[in-house]
């Protein structure tokens, strides 16, 4: 069977199943997978919100390989499919490819960046959610050494770790920052058992509290953490409840928030550029009943402090991303 027909039948399966209209909206998931307890599940869990809350339906297709990217964006928009909603970075180059050829189709890139009237471009200030749980980190190291552990080296994942670097030193000058790449391809995304190697050498290295924002191998570095005795710090959706007690907290990115109040818009979404931050709990930390023991009152009223700075604009947490420097972390 070749790609494309694996493909068409994949979405005919969806369309079968969601009882689809033209006019439906499509989620297309980045590779992972939607169950990755992670990014793509923050998306799902804002799709399943809003179909729940509205018996609507949307297709959907999860990303398995680079090739498929375009094929699903041009199906999707040839099906009539409206909005399309993409998720990672990585889908930047085949819609800017495609959007051009389907006008009428708004689509939406969370994590992208593509400059055209039709599309929709979504992101967030993760630098500034990631310096909170730094903070944390530094306050709950015993050590003075933490750990911060990616998934693709890109500039993306490079501004988590610099305003995670920059809110552990806010606390503790001293400290050490370790940080570690999982690889180079996407394959990074999707890799447990190295995040659960790079979990061990930087253990090893004296870190006691790991960030890991790495996608689906995260979970490998959380397990390994919590197997090990040190605390980890999850990404993206709330994973403190993985390992109740040793997820010192999440860095939340409402990417759920996002892909909900964008399927709400539907044919009425409003085209254009968009960054959700502190102001506007677009990025935050996790506080629950899995982790409330390990934050003290006066840890989360020290962060509280540092979020109001951050949105009056009396902290400025440097992103990576305006000039591909960090100034407390070297890559």
């Amino acid at each position: 069977m070749t790609l494309m027909k694996s493909l068409m039948g994949a979405a005919a399966a969806v369309a079968l199943t969601a009882g689809t209209a033209l006019a439906n909206p499509a989620v297309i998931f980045d590779l992972g997978g939607k169950f990755d307890k992670s990014f793509n599940e923050a998306a799902y869990n804002g799709a399943k919100r809003w179909a729940d809350e509205t018996g609507g339906k949307y297709l959907e297709i999860e990303m398995k390989s680079e090739a498929q990217r375009e094929q699903a964006l041009r199906r999707f928009a040839e099906s009539g499919a409206n909005p399309i909603i993409t998720t990672g970075f990585a889908m930047s180059a085949p819609l800017e490819d495609v959007a051009g050829d389907y006008p009428d189709t708004k689509f939406v890139t969370i994590d992208g960046w593509v400059d055209a009237p039709n599309v929709h471009v979504v992101s967030f200030s993760e630098h500034e959610g990631s310096f909170l749980v730094g903070m944390l980190a530094a306050e709950a190291s015993k050590s003075g050494t933490v750990g911060f552990i990616g998934g693709m080296d890109v500039p993306l994942i490079r501004k988590f770790a610099c305003g995670y670097a920059q809110g552990v030193k806010a606390v503790n000058p001293d400290a050490t920052v370790i940080s570690n790449m999982t690889g180079t391809t996407p394959a990074a995304w999707n890799d447990p058992v190295k995040g659960s190697e790079l979990t061990k050498a930087q253990i090893s290295q004296g870190a006691d509290v790991i960030y890991a924002a790495a996608g689906g191998t995260g979970v490998g570095v959380l397990q390994t953490a919590a197997d090990e005795g040190i605390l980890s710090i999850g990404v993206d959706s709330n994973q403190n409840h993985l390992h109740p007690g040793k997820v010192l907290t999440s860095m939340l990115k409402r990417v759920d928030v996002a892909v909900y109040n964008i399927l709400m818009a539907g044919d009425e979404l409003e085209v254009g550029k968009v960054t959700l931050d502190l102001s506007d709990d677009g990025v935050g930390y996790a506080m629950d009943e899995y982790n409330a023991e390990l934050i003290t009152d006066e840890m989360q009223t020290s962060v509280e402090e540092a979020k109001a700075q951050i949105i009056a604009g009396d902290i400025k947490v440097h992103n990576y991303t305006s000039d591909d420097s960090c100034p407390v972390l070297n890559f």
